[in-house]
């Protein structure tokens, strides 16, 4: 009776003696958790208030601080309680370099996110073709990109991968130059069906004047004269575009009577003497 009366009087004063450092460890706790909610909320509406500001850089930017942060709170935290911090390091230490070996993958994504993030090759709503995919960028996470293509699939691109590849990005500039060919048959007038073209090109309203267009031969194929067409358009007004120019050439072309050829072949049937039997 005397030993457990002995073992309950050690452990009430440990408890009295543990009690301060679990109160201190509380109120830091506590007091952390504010400060790392405050400088978020602060940070993020300075930020937002900057005209050129990226909502993922802003985004990447807050879980990276609320992260480091939140190690320096925890490390604050096992201090107060009497904890060696030294070996309490060590150990993240030891748990980061397996966790490293471990995601090696998923570590080269991270810093093609952040690559992507501070160089910025693209944008939320960009459309871009990249690693074999188009599509219009929806998301850009610190692991993956996501794109939805014309067809309505989305597509996950790891940004590893994206980083170190070829990048097309079709929306970074404006205005976007088209590359057409018309053909018509060797007996067409040159002349006459330039000015066609030209008079499809000042019906589109959606072809700029500035850069002016330019409608020259390309080549003497086998069985047309191709012709080359350069125009611009916006790049909200680019598809559309394209499929007015294919089409009001084909009517415009038909009225005048200027063919547009299809390849054929010539079949000569010729009459041999019959063998002497």
């Amino acid at each position: 009776m005397d030993n457990l009366d002995n073992v309950i009087e050690k452990l009430s004063e440990s408890l009295l003696d543990f009690l301060p450092n679990a109160i201190k460890a509380v109120t830091i706790l506590v007091i952390g958790i504010i400060v790392i909610r405050f400088l978020r909320w602060f940070l993020k509406r300075m930020m937002n208030r900057h005209p050129d500001s990226d909502p993922t850089l802003i985004k990447f930017a807050m879980n990276i601080l609320t992260w480091g942060l939140r190690v320096v709170l925890i490390v604050m935290v096992v201090g107060a309680l009497g904890i060696e911090t030294s070996a309490f390091v060590a150990v993240l230490g030891a748990a980061g370099l397996a966790i490293g070996l471990s995601l090696q993958g998923s570590l080269s994504n991270f810093a093609g996110g952040v690559l992507i993030i501070l160089f910025k090759p693209f944008r939320l709503g960009d459309f871009i073709d990249a690693q074999g995919e188009g599509g219009t960028v929806t998301e850009i996470q610190i692991l993956y990109t996501k794109l939805l293509t014309p067809t309505n699939q989305v597509i996950y691109i790891p940004n590893g991968a994206l980083s170190n590849g070829n990048i097309t990005n079709f929306s970074k500039e404006p205005i976007r130059k088209a590359d057409l060919t018309i053909g018509v048959g060797y007996d067409s007038d040159i002349k006459q069906t330039k000015e066609v073209l030209k008079r499809v090109i000042d019906m589109d309203k959606n072809i700029l004047k500035d850069p002016e267009p330019v409608i020259r031969i390309r080549e003497l194929a086998d069985s047309s004269v191709n012709f080359q067409i350069f125009v611009w358009a916006k790049n909200e007004d680019y598809w559309q575009m394209l499929s007015d120019f294919k089409e009001n050439s084909k009517i415009e072309l038909d009225k005048e009577g200027i063919e547009i050829p299809f390849p054929q072949t010539d079949l000569h049937v010729r009459n041999l003497p019959p063998k002497n039997s």
